[in-house]
């Protein structure tokens, strides 16, 4: 049997072409299947032949249990078909050319040898099953098609704002399509600001999905059997229950990203902070408060959400505020079971609606003012009477108004509920299925402690009554959950009631603005029993007030972040999935190479600044990933490369990289920076602006102090304190090298065209390098930067950022750096910048000058007769204190 060759039941009724499936054949198709197999969800059915041809697979888009499969075997000539979940099983054979479909029966014994061919039970039941899921995950999840809303999928469509996107008004949703069938809307009947707007774009094969006010999606349009199915854009991913299940050798044998298995759990993805991970679980057993401390980028609000996960879910409540009847600025609270508050409040609802005559009077009316007259105009016109049309339009005239104002309600029209004794659910939890998470960073204090509106209409009977206003804080509706703040000195007095509502665990809630009819309610106490996982900064602990903090370490724990971890290969392989992690939440990016994956991680090497270390500072690494991505997507790569990684370094740089190159080419071009020749006084140092280097030139000069002993060290270029103190030292080293009194001189140092300022002490050797110069009148080789921080003893002591500071030397054109022995293996440049400079290590100011000046011999013949001197008075000291030695 050959593709081109008919299939055929036993009536030999025409069915299908094989070679014309999926394709013109699958109407024929896919009615064979309903009418004569009984299949009842070919309206949802997608149709797939594999790679070789010998496989059409028929798959429920709505559930992936349902499976047909028609297998062709050329070299036995048959077809054979399974149906999952049912116990028939069918053969067709080819019989004189054509193949006829049989029912397998006990007396057709020349047919059971091919039913050992047939994949049955549970074995094939989970390799489906798998395979379905890896289908899914490569090309995401059927959502709805698209001829079939408004109509067939109107259910399936809502079904899918509601759980994907979690719109809540999907119940009053009203759907609508354009005249020219490509733009779907979806209105909130009760609110029409609320809407959701869906564009067809046939020419991309998307459809974008567009929240008013909120965010934009983008999913995949496909055409499949005649219709415009609809399918959530997934990249591929690998998920994995538990982090065990990851096998080690993957990270040896994988071409790309999209091989490498990620942990479900967030917990589980949170990498290099494993001490934090620890504690995290164990305060989430316990329900422990948590202080996350750590430079931004370190996973702070990860573990913050992966805490939430952890978390045992317990029974979670309903909060319904309801009218005070002897004292309405004393609101009532009334706590129920998850769900409970919704039909609470529906029962109210139906209790207070009263009979209106609202309808009967529509009716009179219209019998009075519109049928009467009419009836009465017909009858003269039938019987030739003549009768004046003021009498009969004025009548109706006059009952359209009545109508009109009959139908309007000015207190809904001032928004004023109608309903006073209705409560009002502040906090609703129905439909949720794990612990509240709520991030509660910058908030103000109505937002994080609940807050009551103001009433602008307090007197006529049209104000809102005061439990109708009352609105809970983040804090409430994290009840039984966690709440998390960053930057937790940010919310100020706010802390003091933060305190109270984790030692009482229930907080009440009333207006914060003095100026607001809300300051005079307060409702009675509101659950808030959360775990704070409060996060920040170094600084932000001085801010923080001592009772929260206490509170916090008394019940909890205090986490400060790492921000390096060691260049191990299991880190690295940890790197690898958190480039995988990345490229799963972005959703829009491709997978990574493992060339790419290799420039990440070198990278993230860069990026730790020391030796023998790897970043853990991953939302500026991210960035990156991120940058990669969107310039693989736009070169129409399969997969991100290494060169997209490389070159996404050069176009996605930060603002300061930005800055930086601005500054240091505008002092090339005024020639603020030397980078040849020689120059007394006159030094290139190095600094880090920011997350990059730049060269920062120096300048000193020395004039004869006015009186003995009264000169002073004036710098000036915007300099922090540390960086002033580092200059006071320096005068202390070239007295002791230099065998000079400084406070006989005034020695001025300036930094510059520093407008990014300086702090800290890596320039202390360059400072000391242009004093001993301009003290000495001996010359700088402009070729060299230098940096390093000194003690006052002129020992040379590691810096930060060496790195990025050799890269500025290069780009600066520069030729020779002087940097600390230290942080030799520190040193991690680009390829591009490899070769391009002589790098000096140094471990005393004696050897930086060595390297700096032009003429050196003179500087060391000087300090070598400072040294010989202060040889000769040690001598002279023990020979008058130990005379007999």
């Amino acid at each position: 049997m050959n593709e081109k060759e008919e299939i055929t039941n036993k009536n030999k009724s025409y069915l299908f072409i094989w070679k014309d499936i999926p394709g013109k054949d699958s109407g024929k198709f896919l009615k064979f299947l309903e009418d004569k197999l009984k299949i009842s969800w070919t309206k949802t059915a997608e149709i797939k032949k594999s790679d070789d041809g010998k496989i059409i697979s028929v798959i429920d888009k709505l559930n992936n249990k349902n499976l047909i499969e028609f297998k062709f075997n050329e070299k036995e000539g048959k077809v054979t078909l399974e149906i999952l979940g049912s116990n028939h099983k069918y053969l067709l054979k080819e019989e004189r050319g054509k193949t006829k479909v049989y029912k397998l029966r006990k007396d057709i014994k020349e047919y059971l040898d091919d039913l050992e061919k047939i994949i049955a039970g549970n074995n094939k039941s989970k390799k489906i099953k798998k395979a379905d899921e890896a289908e899914e995950k490569k090309e995401g999840k059927y959502l709805f098609a698209w001829d079939d809303v408004p109509e067939k999928d109107n259910e399936q469509i809502l079904k899918f704002l509601r759980n994907d996107l979690k719109i809540e008004w999907t119940e009053n949703a009203e759907i609508k399509k354009s005249n020219n069938k490509e733009t779907i809307t979806i209105t909130n009947k009760n609110k029409n600001s609320e809407s959701i707007v869906l564009k067809l774009n046939k020419t991309e094969k998307k459809i974008s999905l567009e929240i008013t006010g909120g965010n934009r999606y983008e999913y995949i349009l496909k055409e499949e059997n005649g219709k415009l199915n609809i399918y959530e854009d997934k990249i591929q991913a690998n998920i994995v229950e538990k982090i065990e299940d990851i096998n080690p050798e993957i990270f040896e044998k994988y071409a790309t990203t999209a091989e490498i298995p990620i942990p479900k759990r967030t917990i589980d993805q949170v990498i290099g902070q494993d001490r934090a991970v620890e504690i995290i679980k164990n305060a989430a057993i316990q329900r422990r408060h948590i202080m996350l401390i750590g430079d931004p980028g370190t996973g702070k609000s990860m573990l913050a959400k992966a805490m939430a996960e952890l978390l045992p879910v317990e029974e979670l409540i309903d909060v319904l505020c309801h009218r005070n009847s002897e004292d309405e600025n004393n609101p009532k609270i009334k706590v129920v079971k998850t769900g409970e508050g919704k039909e609470i409040v529906k029962k109210f609802s139906e209790d207070t609606q009263t009979p209106s005559s609202g309808e009967s009077k529509t009716f009179l009316y219209i019998a009075v003012f519109f049928i009467i007259p009419l009836a009465i105009y017909f009858y003269a016109i039938t019987h030739y009477i003549r009768i004046d049309s003021t009498i009969i339009f004025a009548p109706m005239i006059v009952g359209m108004f009545l109508i009109l104002f009959q139908g309007i309600n000015f207190r809904q029209m001032m928004g004023v509920p109608t309903r006073g004794n209705v409560p009002k659910i502040i906090v609703d939890n129905s439909n949720k299925k794990q612990v509240p998470f709520f991030d509660a960073t910058g908030s103000h204090a109505g937002a994080l402690l609940g807050d009551v509106k103001h009433d602008p209409l307090q007197s006529g009977g049209l104000g809102t009554p005061p439990h109708l206003r009352v609105m809970a804080g983040m804090m409430h509706k994290a009840h039984k959950g966690v709440l998390y703040i960053d930057e937790i000195s940010t919310i100020g007095k706010s802390q003091m009631d933060l305190l109270t509502a984790m030692q009482e665990k229930q907080l009440s809630i009333t207006g914060r603005s003095e100026m607001s009819s809300g300051a005079m309610v307060m409702s009675d106490p509101v659950p808030c029993d959360f775990i704070l996982v409060a996060a920040g900064n170094l600084s932000d602990m001085e801010h923080m007030h001592p009772a929260l903090r206490s509170r916090i370490r008394g019940y909890g724990y205090e986490i400060y972040l790492d921000n390096t971890m060691p260049d191990t290969i299991e880190n690295r392989r940890k790197l690898v999935r958190f480039i995988t992690q990345e490229v799963i939440k972005d959703g829009k990016i491709l997978h990574f190479t493992k060339e790419a994956v290799d420039v990440i991680i070198r990278e993230a090497q860069r990026r730790s600044g020391m030796k023998g270390k790897l970043t853990l500072i991953f939302r500026e690494l991210g960035g990156l990933i991120r940058a990669s991505g969107d310039l693989a997507i736009k070169r129409k790569h399969k997969f991100t490369e290494a060169d997209d990684v490389t070159d996404a370094k050069k176009i996605a740089r930060t603002l300061e990289g930005q800055i930086g190159d601005i500054y240091l080419n505008k002092k090339k071009e005024y020639e603020v920076i030397l980078t040849e020749g020689v120059s007394v006084g006159r030094v290139n140092g190095l600094a880090v602006f920011g997350d990059v280097g730049t060269v920062l030139p120096i300048v000193a000069e020395v004039s004869p102090a006015s009186n003995e002993k009264s000169g002073h060290i004036i710098a000036t270029g915007k300099l922090g304190e540390i960086a002033k103190e580092a200059i006071t030292n320096v005068s202390a080293i070239i007295k002791n090298f230099m065998g000079k009194e400084i406070s006989n001189y005034d020695i001025y140092v300036q930094f510059l065209q520093t407008y990014e300022g300086v702090e800290g002490d890596s320039a202390s050797i360059a400072v000391a390098i242009a004093m001993i110069s301009a003290l000495e009148k001996v010359g700088i080789s402009q070729d060299v930067a230098i940096t390093g921080s000194l003690t006052v003893r002129g020992e040379v002591l590691p810096v930060g950022g060496v790195t990025q500071k050799i890269e500025a030397a290069i780009e600066a054109g520069l030729k020779k750096a002087i940097i600390p022995k230290s942080n030799e293996k520190d040193v991690l440049l680009e390829k591009r910048y490899e070769g391009k400079i002589e790098i000096i290590p140094v471990t005393t100011i004696v050897e930086a000058i060595k390297y700096a000046f032009k003429d050196s011999d003179k500087i060391m013949k000087k300090m070598n007769k400072t040294e010989n001197k202060a040889e000769n008075k040690k001598a002279l000291r023990a020979k008058l204190y130990f005379p007999d030695k």
